[in-house]
Order: C-alpha cells, then structure tokens, then sequence
C-alpha cells in the first residue's frame, strides 16, 4: 500500500528539454539527459536535483508532451537557448508517494494516487484541451542512479501532481 502526502513546495528554477512522443518514444526523451547536464556544464552550473519527467499535456491514445529536466540552483543566471527551456517547477500544494519499482509499474502506481486523491475529494490543477490533459505540475522525480544501481526493479520514483489553489 502506498503512502501519499499533500505537500507544500516552493518554486523551482529547471532546465530541460520538451517532446512530443508516444507512449513507446519515451527513449527520445530520456536520451536527452546527458545533453541537459552538459548544457548546464556550459554554463557553469549543475543540476540541483534528481532528473524529472514533467507531463505538461496527456493524450494517452495519441501523444504525450513530456518535458525531462533538471531542477537548477536559484543562484544560475541561465536564459533558454537551442533546444533547452529554462523554467520553474510551480509553487504550491502536490500530492506525492514514492514509486519503489521498475519504471514499467508507473502507470498503475500514477493510477492507484489518482484514484486515492478522487477518493479524498482533492482536485489538481488541471484543465481539459483540444490537445489532452494539460497540467500545471505532474511530476516524475529519478531518485535512483542508474550508474549506482542498474536494476531497475530498486528505482524509487516520485510522483508529484500539483493540486487546485
């Protein structure tokens, strides 16, 4: 059983790259990390925080725009350039649990909190479009390091939706 926490978090500077994939293209994204790092190490700076996947727009049968990033030090003067966007992760209230497990069991680890925040009578910031779901903050954070440990099956996840104001 999962435990999930409503959370208050403040905003946060990130650099990343955004997509727009399938759910079988997510390589295209993940494959961007080490050019995100690299980026920063440009710039003189660093990631300030495990990587994230940010689903801005959701269209589970057609497409997905997914953005992977890192959150940046609040002290890096950085501007969007090339391919990478400078933003922030929203302030404000999120429900969050940690996925322990192989990436592949996401989705029902993501449907299990939906399903629980429905329950709870909470509402995120969220909005329909022609486009999909859109999201003011529906977050995936990386805690696991693949080059500390390779199996998959230890990763822990955290899922970070943002909440209605």
């Amino acid at each position: 059983m999962s435990t999930y926490r409503i959370e208050a978090r403040p905003e946060t500077p990130t650099a990343g790259i955004t997509e727009t994939i399938t759910m079988t293209e997510f390589g295209k994204v993940i494959d961007r990390v080490p050019e995100i790092v690299g980026w920063l190490a440009e710039r003189g700076t660093h990631p300030a925080g495990p990587p994230f996947f940010r689903y801005h727009v959701i269209d589970m049968a057609t497409h997905l725009v997914v953005e992977c990033g890192f959150p940046v030090p609040d002290d890096a003067v950085l501007a969007s350039a090339g391919d990478v966007t400078v933003s922030t992760i929203p302030a404000g209230r999120y429900v969050t649990t940690v996925f322990h497990g192989h990436p592949d069991g996401l989705m029902g680890a993501t449907a299990a909190l939906l399903e629980w925040a429905d329950a709870e009578g909470l509402t995120f910031d969220r909005h329909d479009t022609d486009a999909g779901d859109a999201w003011a903050g529906r977050f995936e954070h990386y805690f696991s390091d693949p080059a500390e440990q390779p199996d998959m099956a230890e990763w822990d996840t955290e899922l970070a939706f943002k909440l209605a104001d």
